[in-house]
């Protein structure tokens, strides 16, 4: 491939001498073409076919080598052939001549490009996929672009080759038919600058601009067309209604009240929504307590006695809710309000566009009309349709921590439904806090989404703590037993179409969370709504001034994305009249707080071998680290996926201690187009962790290392040596 390209430059740099050497710019001049109009005329009346197909082909080349001499080569047609033939062939020649170049750019130069400049390139390649021809049209249609410099530009981005020819044939031949009637006048012209006078050159433009103004108006009249059926109020009692009080909710409403809108934020159930109630904040204070158990168990691997802790669990579960009342001032009522934020506790239900009714605890009901409505309404967990579930009982993720409170002791047989984050999370720190713990995956492996290596990885860790880990089992029914006045459960699992029975006490269904999309007034809208709320780009649901982000809207459930949404919500149905905001998932993190923790940003290597994404891997092992050696914590590793040959990171995974922690250079690094090269040349203090993120740049840089040079340095020293 490369000596085919090296061939191909070579020709075009030939041919460029060529055209150079025999004086091509002298002809392709006003006086050149006036000296040899007279021969060119008797040609044509000898044999006029053989002259156009002659002339067709020089115009073709001069396009496709990006030569000077275009504008000259029309006038020439005007005057040789006349206005019809004239502009037939400089039409139909300059847009192949623009098609070869096209192809040329794209060929020798698309992937260098695209992979030099990456995700930087991300919103033109995504602008060019849905509107590119509309933007062609208006370049070509404008003529104070360089012809030459849009062919070779619109090679390296996403047009369809027959798209770029389509537009161009069409796009140029406005410009072409005044060139070319220009050339049938040739005597009175004096430079090829005053055929288009600042008449033409705005009629031009503006037929040019008429493509995208046509759009937007297009666009404009689909969007009002959704409300043709409601009533639009006269005025508005506020700026922004928020439902919702989770993280989305939360940040959207603060944005407003920043930005002093009128903001009303309506909650039902608890401010802070599910991460602080039930999510993030309750399991992640369960697993520091279960993870200190484990460490005094373990004590004698840091020179102390090894003892068994004595769980008590309802002071477990105490701490779990006195760290939740220690956060919930952040989320709450009277923070919000001192922000400006009007809160109101109730169930808001979308009546029409424009107005929200609010149904407080005590029935009383009040609507309120606003210009934009942002619905973060959340996510519940999913519980499978499983038969005699209903029958056995269950808990949830949601539900465990308020019905587990009260027990001196963790259930003695857990099993947990589901092998994602959640239900990993779970059945761990539920082990290390004394249950039997057996976890059933219906997929091969647990951690689905992470590399098979990682997924071993966490699996023995958690069988380490005690885990029975049953992948490929898939869960059929709950069956319940009473023998001698004692009832038993069992959940009735098939592998390898075997059935068997595991007894337990409770069940934790943890098979993932579903979007809440009912019970607020999407229905009687006809708001569209599939696994998430359907939203465009910009979180617009079906009304452009009503918007849903968070779990509610997808395609992440994470509380950092939920923020993230946040703001363009906020900002786009606040100041969406002026600029709308297209939501960048191009950098989201996340991680997985089993321990040891497992942390991903961009690509893993399973993600880009099914996206069919070349890369390289780098990977530093941790238990090479010297603080993880001194912390007891020497396991796990850093993998960086690359661009082959380049520094430029695809993705991170993470797997040891603190690893969301440590994820978060690299995060950084990505969202600014940061390489491996600039990591290793931070500074990074010794002895921490985050020395990993510089030894796995290192290790690239390593493998990197310029052979030939490094050869010719020691021949270097060597000779310094005599």
């Amino acid at each position: 491939m490369a000596a085919k390209r090296l061939a191909l430059v070579a020709l075009f740099a030939a041919l460029i001498w060529a055209f150079f050497a025999v004086g091509g710019p002298e002809w392709l001049t006003l006086d050149g073409l006036r000296s040899g109009l007279d021969q060119l005329a008797t040609w044509k009346d000898a044999s006029p076919i053989v002259l156009g197909l002659g002339f067709g082909a020089a115009y073709v080349l001069v396009a496709a080598l990006s030569l000077p001499g275009a504008a000259i080569l029309t006038l020439a047609s005007g005057a040789i052939f006349g206005l019809f033939w004239g502009t037939l062939i400089a039409s139909f020649a300059s847009t192949l001549g623009a098609t070869l170049a096209f192809w040329s750019a794209r060929y020798l130069l698309r992937d260098w490009v695209q992979e030099r400049f990456g995700d930087r390139l991300k919103p033109i390649n995504d602008g060019i996929a849905r509107d590119g021809a509309f933007y062609l049209f208006t370049l070509r249609l404008v003529p104070v672009f360089p012809f030459f410099l849009i062919n070779l530009l619109m090679g390296l981005v996403p047009i369809r080759s027959l798209t770029f020819y389509a537009v161009s044939q069409v796009g140029m031949l406005a410009g072409t038919l005044v060139y070319v009637n220009a050339g049938t006048q040739l005597a009175r012209i004096d430079s090829v600058s005053g055929i288009l006078s600042p008449g033409v050159t705005l009629s031009l433009a503006l037929l040019g601009v008429f493509p995208l103004v046509a759009k937007w108006a297009l666009g404009y009249v689909q969007r009002r067309r959704v409300y043709a059926r409601w009533t639009r109020p006269r005025r508005y009692d506020r700026n922004l209604i928020v439902i919702g009080a989770g993280a989305a909710g939360l940040v959207t409403a603060y944005i407003g009240a920043a930005v002093k809108a009128k903001v009303t934020l309506v909650e039902a159930h608890k401010m802070g929504g599910d991460c602080l109630n039930y999510g993030c904040v309750p399991s992640k204070a369960m697993i520091r307590s279960a993870k200190l158990a484990t460490q005094m168990r373990n004590a004698d691997h840091y020179g102390l006695s090894a003892t068994a802790p004595e769980v008590d669990f309802r002071q477990v579960m105490a701490r779990v809710h006195a760290v939740i009342r220690a956060i919930e001032p952040h989320d709450s009522v009277e923070r919000y309000e001192s922000l400006g934020v009007e809160v109101l506790q109730g169930y808001g239900r979308v009546v029409d566009p424009w107005t929200v009714e609010i149904e407080t605890a005590d029935g009383s009901k009040q609507r309120l009309t606003t210009r934009s409505i942002v619905i973060a309404a959340g996510a519940q967990p999913f519980v499978p349709p499983l038969p005699g579930l209903d029958d056995v009982g269950y808990l949830t993720s949601d539900t465990l921590w308020d019905a587990l409170a009260q027990r001196k002791s963790a259930p003695a047989r857990l099993v947990v439904l589901g092998g994602g984050p959640i239900g990993c999370e779970l059945a761990q720190s539920f082990a290390r806090l004394g249950s039997a713990v057996t976890q059933i995956e219906m997929a091969p492996r647990i951690l689905g989404r992470e590399d098979p290596e990682v997924s071993e990885l966490a699996r023995a860790s958690l069988a380490s703590d005690g885990v029975d880990v049953l992948t490929g089992h898939k869960a059929l029914r709950c069956e319940c037993e009473e023998h001698n006045g004692v009832v038993h459960k069992y959940l009735v699992v098939e592998h390898d179409g075997l059935e068997r029975r595991v007894e337990f006490d409770d069940l934790i269904c943890a098979v993932g969370r579903v979007a809440r999309l009912e019970g607020y007034g999407l229905e009687a809208l006809g708001i569209p709504t599939e696994r998430t709320v359907v939203t465009n780009e910009y979180l617009e649901t079906l009304y452009p001034n009503i918007y849903a982000a968070g779990d509610v809207a997808g395609p992440y459930q994470f509380t950092h994305t939920a923020a993230h949404q946040a703001w363009y919500a906020a900002v786009n149905a606040l100041f969406g009249q002026f600029k709308r905001f297209k939501v960048d998932y191009s950098v989201i993190p996340w991680a997985t707080f089993v321990d040891p923790e497992v942390a991903r940003v961009g690509l893993n290597e399973l993600e880009a071998t099914e996206k069919g994404i070349a890369y390289e891997v780098t990977r530093y092992g941790i238990d090479d680290l010297d603080r993880a050696i001194a912390d007891g914590a020497a396991h796990g590793f850093v993998k960086v996926l690359t661009v082959p040959g380049k520094d430029r990171i695809l993705g991170v995974t993470i797997v040891g201690e603190h690893a969301a922690d440590l994820l978060a250079e690299f995060v950084l690094a990505m969202k600014h187009g940061l390489g491996l090269n600039k990591i290793l040349g931070t500074i990074h203090t010794y002895p921490t962790l985050a020395e990993a993120n510089k030894y796995a740049a290192g290790e690239w840089k390593r493998a990197h290392a310029p052979q030939q040079v490094l050869a010719w340095v020691q021949r270097y020293h060597d000779w310094r040596r005599t």
